[in-house]
């Protein structure tokens, strides 16, 4: 059977050269008799593909000294709850800006631990747009500022940071991880679920810097307290070794093309030709502002809910699969991540082309 174009939001599309290498090492890793699925996590084999994975992401990402590096569990929505009982000891308070649902589930959550206060919304138009904020806008008493840097469902991105001044500032990136390059010391923790990007579901990467450690609440679960993680280096519990693996296959793949300045050359390229596409089309239309368009997730609409319904489901029968908008959104979806080839894109805006000529 051939391949399909897989343009879910998570878990999404891995490149194609990093699972031909994890097949042909699935019985025998590097001549050790074993797969990575069987192996030991505390043995020397497992422990080079670990320090290898975090070798190579602080290289990718030019990741400062001060930070460590965490492979933890519990998905990014985990973290709604391990961010608060972290890092929220100081005044009891926290700016959230609501940027789409999952910021608003990690505000909700965090809502329970202390002061929380949302300090823009962009709610009320499902989440178009980036709410601009100013420095002025955040408590200077805030123990951090909390953002979701790319918005999965609704297709928005952060491409300037807002100005938190000398608040902490902590940021979902999950949907544009390694995406493209990020100064990693405006934050003070970046944290992201792999299975859009990165690796396949079961891993969490977070990116902290070490004065945030050590100040968790009594009452924080060992195995949420990021300072136990980072004094065990990830490895206070089994983590999930064959998602890391396949984390430093990836990374590997993202190394080898040229790093993450070519990364963004490639999904800019992507990304243009798509929204190029719905800019000019008489039946598709985008649902996000352009200035704050997300290089990963393209939502799009036609006006008929009808007509969308024939359209996912006629593009499922050409090997375009998992096109279906999130129910808040409805219509379309393209998520166009790192794995995602230009002929992905490509031959989906030629279909899109003759859809539309046979329905308007």
């Amino acid at each position: 059977m051939a391949r399909v174009y897989t343009f879910s939001a998570g878990p999404s599309m891995l490149p194609e050269e990093v699972l031909k290498i994890a097949a042909g090492e699935m019985l025998d890793y590097h001549g050790c008799g074993q797969s990575v699925m069987e192996m030991s996590h505390r043995s020397k084999v497992f422990d080079e593909i670990i320090k290898t994975a975090e070798t190579l992401l602080r290289e990718l990402m030019n990741i400062p000294d001060n930070y460590k590096v965490l492979f933890l569990q519990g998905g990014a929505s985990a973290q709604f709850s391990a961010i608060p009982l972290n890092f929220m000891n100081g005044s009891g308070k926290a700016d959230y800006i609501i940027t789409g649902q999952w910021a608003k589930k990690a505000y909700q959550e965090a809502q329970k631990y202390g002061s929380v206060r949302a300090v823009a919304s962009s709610a009320d138009k499902t989440f178009s747009y980036i709410p601009k904020t100013t420095r002025e806008d955040f408590d200077p008493e805030a123990d951090y500022v909390y953002i979701c840097m790319n918005n999965t469902i609704y297709g928005t991105v952060y491409h300037e940071l807002p100005d938190t001044g000398d608040i902490p500032l902590i940021a979902d990136i999950s949907s544009c991880f390694l995406s493209e390059p990020l100064d990693v010391s405006r934050f003070a923790m970046l944290y992201g679920g792999a299975q859009k990007n990165v690796a396949p579901a079961g891993l969490v990467i977070a990116i902290i810097r070490e004065d945030m450690l050590g100040k968790a609440r009594d009452i924080t679960p060992t195995m949420m307290n990021y300072q136990i993680m980072a004094e065990n280096n990830s490895l206070y519990n089994t983590p999930p070794c064959y998602t890391i693996y396949i984390c430093k296959l990836v990374l590997d793949w993202i190394k080898s093309i040229g790093g993450l300045s070519a990364m963004r050359e490639r999904n800019v390229r992507k990304a243009e030709l798509l929204y190029n596409y719905l800019d000019s089309s008489k039946l598709f239309r985008g649902t996000v502002v352009p200035e704050d368009r997300s290089l990963m997730n393209v939502p799009f609409v036609t006006d008929s809910d009808d007509l969308n319904a024939k359209f996912v489901k006629e593009a499922e029968k050409e090997g375009f699969v998992n096109l279906k908008g999130h129910r808040t959104v409805g219509g379309m979806r393209a998520s166009i991540y790192n794995a995602m080839p230009y002929e992905g894109v490509e031959k989906l805006v030629a279909f899109m082309k003759k859809f539309e000529e046979e329905n308007l």
